[in-house]
């Protein structure tokens, strides 16, 4: 746990000596110049932002308000404290209805500082990284433990450190310049004013286009190593791979007994079902998702199985661990199994209950139970369908004819990795850093090396994906036969091939869709033109 807080207070201090601070500098100067506690503003920025990162959304939900009404109540209020400091009469008329609550304020307090910090909190965005992104995911789950709420707080105290020197900064100055308090009281209310209207126009999205090389330097030592990300794992729930007790006289390695399914939705082509209930059975448990073309390639093997063994006491169970929130819905997983031609049963997983019970990471997967309730084999990804298909029977005991010959599509060449578009899991990426969950204008750096992808235009970045408004593009630079991308909402997207014309792609639904399938592996950069609203997930290749 210690080391876990050391991480997120210096990945909070690196996120403060970035440009992407740049916006509350200015006001943190003003404030203190103008009177008010620095120790009383940043207290405030990191109550503000600490509880707001990790519970705004469900509160906005619940009160039934858009998701930037924080933001857009904390630029007003910085409006009104930039005319309190610019009209001295308009201070009297803001403070007159307040004086009722001054008896309750302690003795030489300023009054002002929380609040002035509180609204710091609601309009810094800081730079996103590992420990931002963990932080993210866990509140958009609604699934905020100890963990995580230390965790932001001691990122958000990281961040507050050098901004509590720069606050102190302006206070001193202020200080030294008493003779001239009322031009120093007319300039900070100049300085907040700008900044406001900054805050209004957007210009704070282009500050992060300054972001030098040393910022995303210093992420990956303190917040991409390997120790980091065992600390990080743990706040969003993953626990211990499973680990071989030993093998036994049939050569097998024994996992130990088979972890229970924990249903978290509807129970597809099936009654629900538990381990117990599977006892002298063999069970092949498979995580999947149906957007995730790796699974994709995977079903018609396992169809094949279960049409070939299911009589001699195969059970397939296919455990639908939603990758993105649309997955989550039931109608969208139980017209995806009826298209896909899947006739086992199915299990929604939606808060990752039966995954974390297996400490499972990856789609596909499979985990093989023989007939006592232990799992004996496992296997990540695509391929290796012979010696599965080899241990099912020797589970089962199966003498008779083999399943279905099914082509193995498994990419065997040297292809670009699945690449995520949100900023939780935005690794082959290129150009300015994102700004969270705002529009911000983006362009294509001079060059995109092999298998990095970059934004251009205006877009949405999200978590999970981004959202196109005008004029948005996303280039990319793959080696692969086939490219996959997921998406959403409604409209058209059209995609280049090194500068050609390649096909135009109509959206209508949330899904994966191809954008390009050839027998031939290329190496090429592909640019997709999104029409405004239109929603990216995720490339995949094959």
């Amino acid at each position: 746990m210690v080391f876990l807080l050391v991480v997120g207070l210096l990945a909070g201090v690196v996120t403060a000596v970035s440009p992407c601070v740049l916006p509350v500098l200015p006001i943190l100067l003003a404030g203190g110049a103008s009177g008010r506690n620095p120790l009383r503003v940043i207290a405030g920025l990191v109550a503000s932002f600490s509880i707001f990162t990790l519970f705004a959304t469900w509160i906005l939900d619940q009160l039934g308000l858009p998701q930037d009404f924080l933001r857009n109540l904390a630029i007003a209020f910085l409006f009104l404290t930039a005319i309190v400091l610019l009209v001295p009469r308009a201070a009297l008329v803001v403070e007159r209805p307040l004086t009722v609550f001054s008896r309750f304020r302690p003795k030489g307090a300023d009054g002002g500082g929380l609040l002035f910090g509180a609204t710091l909190g609601l309009v810094f965005v800081p730079c996103a990284g590992p420990v931002l992104a963990t932080v993210t995911v866990v509140a958009a789950n609604n699934d905020v433990g100890a963990r995580a709420i230390l965790l932001t707080v001691f990122y958000a105290v990281g961040a507050a450190i050098p901004m509590l020197v720069i606050a102190y900064g302006g206070r001193g100055a202020a200080a030294r310049l008493r003779r001239h308090a009322l031009s120093v009281r007319l300039a900070s209310g100049a300085i907040v004013a700008v900044v406001a209207v900054g805050l209004v126009l957007h210009v704070d999205d282009n500050l992060a286009t300054l972001t030098p090389g040393y910022t995303n330097f210093l992420q990956q030592k303190i917040e991409n190593n390997a120790d980091a990300k065992r600390e990080l794992a743990k706040v969003r729930g993953e626990g211990a791979a499973l680990a071989a007790v030993h093998r036994t006289s049939d050569g097998l390695p024994d996992y130990g007994t088979a972890p229970a399914l924990h249903p978290d939705g509807a129970w597809i082509n099936s009654k629900p079902l538990t381990l117990a209930s599977l006892r002298g059975k063999v069970v092949l448990i498979d995580f999947w998702t149906y957007s995730c073309i790796n699974c994709l390639r995977t079903l018609p093997h396992l169809k094949a199985w279960y049409a070939a063994y299911h009589k001699d006491g195969l059970v397939i169970v296919g455990v639908h661990t939603p990758e993105f929130a649309f997955e989550h819905v039931t109608s969208n997983v139980r017209s995806a199994v009826k298209r896909l031609g899947i006739t086992y049963p199915v299990v929604q997983d939606n808060r990752y209950k039966t995954w974390d019970n297996y400490a499972n990471n990856y789609w596909p997967a499979e985990y093989l139970i023989d007939r006592q309730g232990h799992v004996r084999h496992t296997h990540f990804g695509e391929g290796e369908y012979g010696a599965t298909e080899a241990l099912i029977r020797r589970l089962l005991g199966a003498k008779g004819a083999h399943a279905r010959q099914v082509a193995d599509a498994t990419p065997t060449g040297i292809i670009t990795p699945e690449s995520y578009l949100g900023y939780a899991r935005l690794q082959n990426y290129v150009g300015r850093n994102p700004v969270p969950d705002q529009f911000a204008q983006y362009a294509f750096p001079k060059d995109i090396p092999a298998n990095t992808l970059a934004y251009a235009g205006d877009w949405r970045v999200g978590p999970q994906l981004i959202t196109a408004g005008r004029d948005a593009r996303v280039r990319l630079h793959f080696q692969a036969r086939d490219v996959y991308i997921v998406m959403g909402g409604h409209g058209t997207v059209r995609a280049f091939v090194d500068g050609k014309p390649a096909r135009t792609i109509r959206v209508d639904a949330q899904r994966l869709y191809t954008v390009r399938a050839s027998p031939k592996e290329t190496d090429a950069t592909l640019e997709l033109q999104f029409t405004p609203g239109v929603q990216a997930y995720s490339f995949t290749f094959g």
